[in-house]
């Protein structure tokens, strides 16, 4: 009988991947991982630490933007089931009253440990960029309002997207300065330089800065006019800011994937950007106020001419991103993009996203046929 405080099996941390090895945990905090002779036995789990998403619309049915408690918490335990321990609850652009709602509601789920806390994308966007986002929600920056959702959260929100060219960004990022919340910079036509301004900006008051899902709803690179793709990139290579891939290759390409994550190795983080339709079947859905058709497993708004919608948030979790990238380049490599780099941007390096000696015992059991098995957090075996 395997004791309850550890487990054996192929075990993968930031560092290298023990292919059979003893993970031991005591008070809920990893105590090792020991070496074993000669391969894991056939059927052996593969230990990798848990998943961590900043960027997280909702799943099984479930919409954080707009569902009840009890929908939310649905879908926060999907994602957990599949094997996403730390997550960010994403609302999109809405009126003040809609956001706060939503956020009373959210604030109860990070008290409770459901979720890790709460992600604003939007409302101070550019609505020439609004992708999936409803036109009529999306309104000019407005930090008073901003500081105010930071007071409804309890201090829960954790991150905001805005566009750079907002007006009053500067006054965004002091806000976000204040309260330790993350600046995500996207929904953009910013140029190059407006971008890098509000970057550096930002680095001078200690804020931590993200791309919203680098490349989409921002103008694509070009080499005469780079635009705010390159300056968040080069941010990213600079090791100043994070930039967000929704590595499921639709939203972006796999050679788009590997292009980045060459680029600054060290600041690449997938994410899902997944939305109520994640985990289910083909059909009719919604994010926030607008309405969304899943073919293939690809979400698009529903348009009423011909041609096809914009593309409207996600349908992977990050087990199945782990599953891509580690195709590539290795479950090490995977671990860093889908656990190890979400957690440092979001502070919590040492607490969460890596398998080391003195870390909670946060960790997935994936089975051989790369279904989660089991999920583990500080210790404690958790269900979905």
């Amino acid at each position: 009988m395997t004791p309850l405080n550890e487990r054996v099996g192929r075990v993968v941390t930031s560092r290298r991947e023990y292919p059979h090895a003893r993970l031991r945990w005591e008070g809920g905090r990893i105590a090792g991982v020991e070496e074993l002779p000669g391969p894991a036995p056939e059927g052996s789990p593969t230990l990798v630490p848990g998943f961590v998403d900043l960027h997280n619309h909702g799943g099984a049915r479930g919409a954080f933007p707009t569902g009840t408690a009890e929908e939310c918490l649905r879908a926060a335990r999907f994602h957990r089931s599949r094997g996403t321990t730390t997550l960010l609850a994403s609302l999109v652009s809405g009126t003040e009253e809609e956001l706060r709602r939503q956020v009373r509601l959210l604030r109860g789920l990070a008290e409770a440990g459901e979720i890790h806390g709460i992600h604003l994308e939007g409302p101070f966007i550019n609505s020439a960029r609004c992708g999936a986002q409803a036109p009529t929600r999306i309104q000019p920056g407005d930090p008073a309002m901003l500081r105010r959702l930071i007071a409804e959260s309890g201090g829960t929100i954790r991150q905001v997207t805005f566009a750079p060219e907002t007006p009053r960004a500067r006054e965004l990022v002091e806000a976000c300065a204040e309260h330790g919340v993350i600046a995500s910079l996207g929904h953009t036509d910013a140029d190059y330089r407006t971008t890098r301004e509000i970057l550096d900006y930002a680095a001078g008051l200690g804020v931590t800065v993200t791309a919203t899902h680098l490349f989409n709803a921002m103008p694509p690179l070009h080499h005469r006019d780079p635009g705010a793709a390159a300056a968040l990139l080069e941010a990213a290579a600079r090791g100043t800011a994070w930039v967000e891939l929704i590595a499921d290759g639709v939203h972006l390409a796999d050679a788009t994937v590997d292009t980045v994550a060459a680029a600054a190795p060290e600041r690449a983080v997938a994410v899902t950007d997944a939305m109520e339709a994640a985990g289910m079947p083909d059909g009719a859905y919604r994010l926030g106020p607008l309405r969304v058709r899943v073919r293939e497993g690809v979400a698009r708004l529903e348009t009423e001419g011909p041609g096809e919608g914009a593309i409207a948030g996600g349908t992977s979790t990050l087990l199945d991103q782990w599953r891509r990238y580690r195709e590539r380049h290795g479950a090490v490599a995977a671990v860093r993009l889908t656990s190890t780099h979400p957690a440092r941007a979001l502070g919590l390096d040492g607490e969460a996203g890596d398998l080391l000696p003195g870390m909670p015992a946060t960790f997935v059991a994936i089975d051989a046929a790369g279904r989660v098995a089991e999920v583990w957090r500080a210790g404690a075996r958790v269900e979905g």
